[in-house]
């Protein structure tokens, strides 16, 4: 073999090297290619993922940010309703003692005398007592002195025992109520009768008749004024 032929076989040779080294150089480029895409679109979905998982996140804490302020605005809403309730109930209840002052008033003088003569009785007999004390109002002292008699006759009779012992006492139940002192005790009228030792005691006065009444009454009352509100 010459040397021509000797380099012909060497370059031939070096051809298939290179040919064989950038095919093997091309394969090495597409895989590198085919991994690099994959690693970013892993990446990306990461990516993706953790941003949607963030909005998510967000939008959770929105939600619970939204219902807790429905939820407040709600009670703040019911408490107004009630206040307003309350207060519309309070207004009855002011209106009502109000009204009490005509009872005890001087033109319904013979009214509020026989009123004065029911209260002691009944509040004899819920003591059934021998000997009680009286107390009421000073402006009420002598139409007390008018009925008492005839009130512990009626409670004898009622009862079916002797004519009890009634003192009536110098220590009075408060004045009505005035403008010029709106803020002090006060009383609207009636009794309240005691055992001698202060151990039974029945409160009488229109005050507390007024009271009972209307914490009887209250859920009627309630449900008078707001059925329609609440339906």
């Amino acid at each position: 073999m010459n040397d021509t032929d000797v380099s012909k076989q060497i370059q031939q040779m070096v051809r298939f090297i290179r040919q064989e080294a950038e095919e093997k150089a091309n394969e090495i480029s597409v895989s590198a290619e085919e991994e690099f895409n994959i690693e970013k679109l892993q990446l990306v979905e990461a990516e993706k993922k953790k941003i949607r998982q963030e909005y998510e996140r967000k939008e959770k804490q929105v939600d619970v940010r939204k219902k807790i302020e429905y939820s407040m605005q709600l009670n703040a809403s019911r408490i107004k309703v009630l206040q307003a309730q309350d207060d519309l109930v309070n207004c009855m209840k002011d209106a009502a003692s109000k009204e009490l002052l005509n009872v005890s008033h001087h033109r319904n003088h013979h009214i509020y005398k026989k009123l004065l003569q029911d209260l002691i009785v009944q509040s004899l007999l819920r003591l059934k007592e021998p000997s009680v004390l009286l107390r009421c109002r000073e402006d009420d002292v002598s139409l007390v002195e008018e009925v008492l008699d005839a009130a512990k006759e009626e409670y004898a009779e009622k009862a079916q025992v002797h004519a009890p012992e009634v003192i009536i006492d110098e220590i009075y139940l408060p004045s009505a109520p005035s403008h010029h002192n709106a803020h002090a005790s006060s009383c609207y009228g009636g009794v309240v009768l005691a055992s001698r030792d202060g151990k039974i005691v029945c409160e009488n006065t229109l005050d507390a008749r007024l009271e009972v009444v209307f914490r009887e009454k209250l859920p009627e009352i309630r449900k008078c004024l707001f059925s329609q509100v609440a339906a």
